[in-house]
């Protein structure tokens, strides 16, 4: 059952809310600029990342050189992160916890913000260091827009499944120790499945600062769509069926 939490704007706009907001912020703009950062360095300028049968095929090194990157970088960024505003780094994740009542919908609406924010300045520090066009995500040729969305839907719900697993569950116990690690390897991993086909993005904001730096907005919805889907199930699912299921331990007796 979604577990929806309006909140208030006075909650939302606290001293400690604007620290997770400047937080998310931060962490966003260091993952997306490695992310695109590799994928420049990885597929060059002539062939675009994930818009596979534009220009040519993508090297298999490139692909691996740019998954590695992506789950090196959301490491980090969860991790410095994690103590001050949860690091989601992602609208999708962002919208899967707050399916699962873990936060409220002005929050999480101010979290989309400042990681759309961080996203776009990462893209736009990128294209003037680089002198080049910043890659958009994009589906390959010969895959159409709705098998993009369900590859999206189904690697964002790994990887929102994975946050609730590792990082929110309240049974998580030392497991949560781990959990920037395993978030990190899920989107590599998920990379390297869905790279060639999607893009593997799992983030809208991801996807979203290169179109805006470029200017190609022409396929973003996919990106939005996708993603919300895959997050959103996990939310209701992991928090539903399985936190939502825990049976309080009795109260001793004197």
């Amino acid at each position: 059952m979604v577990k929806l939490l309006f909140g208030d704007f006075g909650d939302s706009l606290s001293a400690s809310s604007l620290k997770s907001y400047l937080a998310e912020f931060i962490a966003t703009l260091i993952f997306v600029f490695a992310g695109v950062g590799s994928a420049i360095a990885g597929v060059g300028s002539a062939v675009v990342y994930g818009k596979l049968g534009t220009d040519g095929p993508l090297d298999p090194t490139g692909l691996v050189a740019i998954a590695i990157a992506h789950g090196l970088a959301l490491f980090v960024g969860v991790s410095i992160a994690a103590n001050i505003s949860g690091g989601h780094l992602n609208p999708a994740v962002t919208f899967g916890l707050a399916i699962g009542g873990n936060i409220t919908i002005i929050t999480g609406l101010f979290y989309w913000i400042f990681q759309l924010l961080g996203a776009i300045v990462a893209s736009f520090l990128l294209q003037f260091l680089t002198g080049l066009t910043v890659p958009t995500h994009g589906v390959a040729d010969g895959v159409s827009m709705t098998q993009g969305v369900v590859f999206e839907i189904i690697i964002t719900f790994a990887l929102v499944y994975t946050v609730y697993a590792t990082a929110v569950d309240p049974k998580k116990g030392s497991l949560g120790t781990i959990a920037p690690i395993a978030i990190g390897f899920i989107v590599g991993a998920n990379i390297l499945a869905a790279g060639p086909f999607s893009g593997g993005s799992m983030n809208p904001a991801r996807s979203f600062g290169p179109a805006v730096a470029s200017g190609d907005f022409s396929q973003i919805w996919v990106y939005w769509v996708g993603p919300l889907i895959g997050g959103g199930l996990a939310g209701l699912i992991y928090g539903d069926v399985f936190i939502g299921s825990y049976a309080s331990l009795p109260t001793s007796e004197e």
